[in-house]
């Protein structure tokens, strides 16, 4: 089945000038033109929501389509994936922490923040770096 880019546009709600950005750099490819509008096979629309999950995941683009090259039958690298898993494990520590403090801040009795050892304790951290990736 051929979709229009306007139909691809309304079912995946990823613009046109994001469509042709994805062709540019071959994460997409359309199957040919109806006049001056891109064709594209249905199966764009699942390519499409891969695409979104590995930017959600927090993969650049160019690591996206190393990852979706000749249509995925290379294999994923499972080295790579276990990598980002690692990442975001350090990226929901380092936000569970900042959450945390926020809600300690917010009903700590102290008279002032820096009247808490615990606020010092935080503000230390982020003194050192601490919450920076």
């Amino acid at each position: 089945m051929q979709l229009d880019i306007g139909d691809v546009v309304r079912q995946s709600g990823v613009p046109a000038s994001t469509l042709r950005y994805y062709e540019d750099k071959g994460l997409i490819a359309p199957t040919g033109r109806r006049g001056l509008r891109r064709q594209f096979h249905a199966d764009v629309l699942q390519r499409l929501a891969l695409i979104a999950l590995g930017q959600a995941c927090g993969f650049s683009l160019d690591e996206i389509a190393r990852m979706l090259a000749d249509g995925g039958e290379v294999g994923i690298d499972r080295t790579l994936l276990a990598g980002k898993a690692d990442e975001l494990d350090r990226t929901i520590r380092r936000l569970t922490v900042l959450r945390d403090g926020l809600r300690h801040a917010a009903a700590c009795p102290a008279p002032r923040h820096m009247d808490c050892p615990t606020f010092r304790r935080i503000v230390e951290f982020a003194r050192v770096g601490g919450f920076r990736q």
